[in-house]
């Protein structure tokens, strides 16, 4: 297999770089470097410019928004846009419902929620997880009850990113209680302003409050909001999610965060000498590097399967190798900066607002290496955790 990129490739690269460089706002990418907290309106901002200049939603159909690029054009923008380094669209939307949508949904879902998808004019959270059913998704037990033109739904979504910003929803929701558990639930898209829904965020121990508990109490929601058929809403889901697992591997925002290492390493001081000169330093910082160059050329090949096939609407079994090591190096590039930093690294600094003002010696760059930290721990739980992905691959990849 070729993996080289052809001139046409090569150019693209370029033009991508050329419009990062004259586009991205000079204060986002100032907060994406130094590792802030990006607010709702900085993404709003940034992907209003992306949806004017066709670029917001990049793999969709050109029907529908999309650029027409293949793979392989997508997967250079993305690890561009990644490594310069600038914000992606909001997954839950762009990534995750969108696609779902486009595939599944009605033709007046497709007209009513897509557009409106691409210039962020509405932000989605994503209503999955549970207690007692997070890598365990089909045990489920919100229940949507049908009542007429419309579903009734009870229950708790727990890890809901975002929540406190969006202003929808979409859910999985048990419609039938008496088949096999992954046969008995429905795709729902739930208007957040509806009445019987609170949001109760969650602080996480990097200080944020990104994610929260859902809880739905007599819900009332139009049927028409259904997305798909009646009880095929896990077929629905595990395609979202392979979706997902495949963007996971964030190899751009690893590349971007390595050069981080190497320039801090230059700057900070170990026995006298900059760090980078340490040779147990430099042997852990090229362990990393190898896997993540591995795993780069894992996601090509995957990428030029994915030409080759065509879109069939179906995952590749193979995203989940790219989730569970791209993971594992997020965490490993996290640690290697909080190495760097040293003791630097130990205050707790969630923000450089107004909220903070204390005086301190720490350096600026080191403010947000232990909450970036901390805030990657989860990397290997989301989106399916590795331990699951590891047993999709035994079943789907090696046939065990």
């Amino acid at each position: 297999m070729d993996l080289r990129f052809t001139d046409e490739e090569i150019a693209f690269r370029e033009e991508v770089r050329a419009f990062l460089r004259n586009n991205l706002p000079a204060d986002i990418r100032e907060k994406m470097i130094d590792g802030e907290h990006l607010n709702k309106p900085d993404l709003v901002r940034w992907t209003r410019i992306l949806n004017a200049h066709g670029w917001a939603v990049p793999h969709w159909p050109e029907i529908h928004g999309g650029t027409g690029w293949g793979p392989m054009k997508q997967y250079i923008y993305l690890e561009e846009t990644q490594k310069y380094p600038a914000p992606q669209p909001l997954p839950f939307g762009v990534n995750m419902v969108g696609p779902v949508i486009y595939t599944f949904g009605s033709e007046a879902q497709k007209q009513r929620f897509l557009p409106r998808i691409a210039n962020l004019d509405d932000w989605w959270c994503q209503g999955f997880s549970e207690p007692g059913s997070g890598s365990d998704l089909a045990s489920l037990k919100t229940r949507a009850v049908r009542d007429g033109d419309h579903y009734v739904v009870n229950g708790q979504k727990t890890w809901t990113t975002m929540a406190q910003h969006a202003d929808w929803i979409f859910c999985l929701v048990r419609t039938d209680t008496a088949a096999k558990k992954q046969e008995g639930i429905s795709f729902l898209l739930i208007d957040m302003k509806t009445p019987g829904i609170e949001v109760r965020p969650i602080m996480t121990i990097d200080g944020s409050s990104e994610i929260n508990e859902v809880f739905l109490t007599d819900v009332r929601v139009p049927v028409e909001n259904r997305v798909g058929e009646e009880n095929r809403g896990w077929d629905y889901a595990k395609f979202l999610l392979g979706n997902e697992r495949t963007n996971i591997a964030r190899i751009g925002v690893s590349k971007q965060r390595i050069a981080r290492i190497r320039e801090l390493a230059a700057v900070e001081r170990s026995g006298g000498r900059p760090l980078i000169e340490d040779e147990r330093f430099r042997e852990k910082l090229a362990a990393i590097e190898i896997d993540l160059k591995a795993l780069e050329l894992t996601q090509l090949r995957v990428v030029a399967a994915d030409a080759k096939r065509g879109n069939t609407g179906k995952p590749d079994p193979a995203s989940s190798i790219l989730k569970i090591k791209g993971s594992e190096i997020q965490q490993a590039t996290t640690h290697l900066l909080m190495e760097v930093m040293g003791p630097y690294a130990a205050p707790y600094l969630p923000h450089r607002d107004d909220r903070w003002n204390e005086p301190s010696d720490v350096p600026d760059y080191a403010l947000p290496a232990a909450p970036n930290y901390f805030n990657n721990r989860k990397v290997s739980i989301y989106g399916g955790s590795n331990e699951i992905q590891k047993n999709i691959i035994a079943k789907a990849v090696l046939g065990l």
